[in-house]
């Protein structure tokens, strides 16, 4: 097979989901009774916008509440605690970037191109959902319910996992007498590597890109010699 580089890296599948906050505010000019599941929405959008915040502390629900304008009641009629509006970020971050990795799955038989893609995908995904970046890598999940941590391991297992597969694909298209043990090891340092560039990003007020230099790193990790 062509061994070469490409010069940039491949387009990803259908777009990088964004949640953001809209432009005009919440409840601003006339109040109109929100439709159902748009509270919910609201919430989740106010949340992740208060995450985006560079050294942003805890966020309590009387500051979530404040910046939606509505009292804090308001909040649990939609929602049991924090926690559980913690979990509608992560259910956000699970359903985009997975749906995009199985669109990857589904459209490039390449498995080297889409260990590229699915880094991209992740990489991308936390560079325009800032407050997303802080949950993926943990720092907005200090000192808030255990179980929220345990999610978002298991979200890059399942991301070490895709790895896995896709790079023992790379082993045995390369003739490697031991594929299954390369691809683990390979794919824990890929796995890696995203979660130090996210981590990198949050912790530097996101001033430091994730995808920084991306296509040089990919070639590292990701050597075109492998086919």
């Amino acid at each position: 097979m062509n061994a070469e580089q490409p010069d940039a890296l491949p387009e990803t599948p259908d777009g990088v989901h964004v949640i953001a906050e809209s432009q005009d505010g919440p409840d601003k000019g006339t109040r109109k009774r929100p439709r159902p599941g748009e509270r919910r929405i609201q919430i989740l959008q106010a949340l992740a916008a208060m995450l985006e915040q560079p050294g942003a502390e805890r966020i309590t629900t009387a500051a979530l509440a404040a910046r939606l304008e509505v009292s804090e009641a308001a909040l649990y009629r939609h929602f049991a605690s924090k926690a559980q509006m913690f979990e509608g970020l992560i259910d956000f971050i699970e359903q985009s970037v997975m749906g995009l990795v199985h669109q990857l799955d589904e459209r490039e038989p390449d498995p080297r191109i889409r260990c590229r893609k699915l880094v991209a995908v992740l990489l991308q995904f936390g560079e325009k959902n800032p407050g997303m970046a802080r949950v993926m890598v943990g720092d907005a999940l200090v000192h808030e319910n255990e179980r929220l941590q345990q999610r978002m391991n298991l979200f890059f297992d399942k991301i070490e996992s895709t790895l896995r597969q896709h790079l023992r694909e790379v082993a045995v298209l390369g003739g490697t007498q031991t594929p299954t043990v390369d691809a683990q090891a390979d794919a824990s340092v890929i796995t890696a590597f995203c979660v130090g560039r996210l981590q990198r990003f949050a912790r530097s007020g996101f001033r430091r890109s994730p995808c920084e230099s991306l296509e040089h790193s990919l070639a590292l990790l990701l050597p075109g010699d492998r086919l």
